[in-house]
């Protein structure tokens, strides 16, 4: 079974990306042949700075690597190292039917949270068709939001094998149960459009303070609290044991417990949870060629395979 993931490079990787994104690919990783991409060319679509891009790419391969990417077991590289995918979203390009981009939901919400309305957005899903199908993809990790995207790969990919042959696997979905959406300081989605994300590896003060102005309702402390859909709560079971949660749900419940104890131990759990892996970032971040050398040996080995797959897809269409 091959599983792939892509994570784009259009800011710090934040709360949302970890546990929405990351966990699951490093429990994956133990259970299949895993490749996963840094999506820098999907970028494009934000970020207009190079330097700033090319920083960003570095960082989130050194936030992936210190929080449990294995790269024996994970083929980790750059989208942009493995040019046949844009060779192969030329193609696919050309059996999209304009009704089938026009009907995603995400494109219409960019817009409504005031992204440029470009073709690269709107074209995106047939981008990320070629990430998966390029590499035979069986199984694609993807949040709720995404999952009409894998939709358009599917019947992209049925389009093109009914029309050329037999030349992808038709990949599937895999959305885990147990992960809910992840709330942000203001109560939407954790998200970089929105401006409501808690960092990943920021400054601890800065990530407390942002933590103590997540946005609550005004009931008193002395007040029982229903904690299911409190954001604090919400994002306190992320971290937390079974035990840990049942703990603070009764706290609520209870009553004379307020918002800011719940901020304080959602706090306290965070930086327990990842000191290791901000001593482990700060290592690998010391050896300047650590992380080139890892994407560049994991591009060569993603290359090996989407030149397997070009090569049915230029004979099947004439080239």
């Amino acid at each position: 079974m091959r599983v792939l993931t892509g994570i784009q490079p259009s800011g710090k990787l934040h709360w949302g990306n970890y546990f929405g994104a990351m966990r699951n690919a490093f429990a994956l990783q133990q259970k299949g042949e895993a490749f996963l991409f840094i999506a820098n060319y999907h970028a494009l679509t934000t970020v207009r700075d190079g330097q700033r891009l090319r920083e960003a790419t570095r960082d989130v391969a050194l936030d992936w690597l210190a929080c449990g990417l294995d790269p024996e077991k994970t083929v980790f590289y750059r989208q942009s190292d493995v040019p046949e995918v844009q060779e192969l979203a030329w193609y696919l390009s050309c059996i999209t039917p304009m009704g089938l981009l026009e009907r995603c939901h995400s494109y219409k919400d960019k817009l409504a949270h005031g992204m440029d309305a470009t073709h690269g957005l709107f074209a995106y899903p047939v981008l990320m068709a070629a990430d998966i199908l390029i590499m035979q993809s069986d199984l694609v990790p993807v949040g709720r939001d995404q999952k009409q995207h894998l939709e358009v790969t599917r019947d992209l990919a049925i389009k093109f094998n009914n029309a050329y042959g037999d030349c992808f696997k038709i990949p599937e979905p895999y959305i885990p149960e147990t992960v809910a959406t992840i709330p942000g300081t203001d109560g939407q989605k954790m998200s970089k459009s929105y401006n409501n994300t808690i960092q990943l590896f920021e400054d601890l003060k800065s990530i407390k303070k942002k933590i103590m102005g997540i946005v609550t309702d005004s009931t008193p402390m002395e007040a029982p609290k229903e904690p299911e859909g409190n954001s604090v709560y919400e994002l306190y079971k992320l971290f937390a044991t079974p035990e840990e949660a049942a703990e603070m749900a009764a706290k609520f419940r209870a009553g004379n417990y307020g918002y800011g104890h719940a901020k304080k131990e959602l706090f306290a759990i965070y930086e327990r949870t990842f000191a290791p892996f901000r001593e482990r970032r700060e290592k690998l971040a010391a050896d300047a060629s650590y992380v080139e050398d890892i994407l560049k040996a994991g591009a060569a080995r993603a290359r090996q395979e989407a030149l397997k797959t070009m090569d049915k897809v230029r004979a099947a269409t004439g080239f």
